[in-house]
């Protein structure tokens, strides 16, 4: 019986202390996860932000007179787009975080090639309401991208916990899976050309 209960008593401390050697990284994990998925909420109210000025723009521009219509058509159908593309926190893979990301990068061009068309129109770029508007999407341009730098960091940090040895088997046994990044646009890599007119 002394021995039985010995093997027992060993077994027991052995299923302790892998619990507890299991304990630790898994909480590590949870609380890693937790921090990427406020971090991509944080990226999602950026994009949000953006989201709900487009409407007043296109609304203060829609007054000017002889605006290209198609323009504004592009960007409405672009922030249409761009909003039916959603991602579930829990699922931040490379291919839904590209699908995110050329969305928004297509009403990013749509809102760039307005702003071009704009400078045609003296009465749009002395509107007061205009500008306001043009500044306050500028400066939502500038927290989508930090909010995207803090996210990618986050990212970074939570995959190389669950990828070192031993986190890597704790990972594997409780599904915590490795998250994607945001990429820079295709041709980022490359200077734009500029070209200055002295007349």
């Amino acid at each position: 019986m002394g021995k039985l209960l010995k093997t027992i008593l060993i077994i027991v401390g052995i299923v302790i202390v892998f619990g507890a050697l299991l304990v630790k990284p898994y909480n590590n994990m949870v609380q890693k996860d937790e921090e990427a998925s406020k971090a991509w909420a944080n990226v999602e109210n950026a994009y949000q932000r953006r989201m709900d000025l487009i409407p007043n723009l296109v609304k203060s521009v829609e007054g000017a007179a002889n605006f290209e219509k198609g323009t504004l058509t592009e960007v409405i159908e672009a922030r249409a787009k761009a909003t039916s593309v959603q991602i579930d926190p829990n699922n931040l893979t490379e291919e839904s975080i590209a699908k995110f990301q050329a969305a928004q990068d297509q009403l990013s061009s749509a809102l760039s090639r307005l702003m071009v068309v704009v400078e045609r129109y003296p009465e749009l770029k002395a509107n007061q309401n205009f500008l306001e508007l043009q500044a306050q999407l500028e400066g939502t341009e500038n927290r989508i991208a930090v909010e995207r730098g803090k996210f990618n960091d986050t990212v970074n940090d939570y995959n190389n916990y669950i990828r070192r040895f031993p986190n890597n088997i704790v990972a594997g046994l409780f599904n915590f899976d490795k998250k994607g990044y945001f990429k820079a646009a295709e041709g980022a890599d490359k200077a734009p050309d500029v070209e200055f007119n002295f007349n």
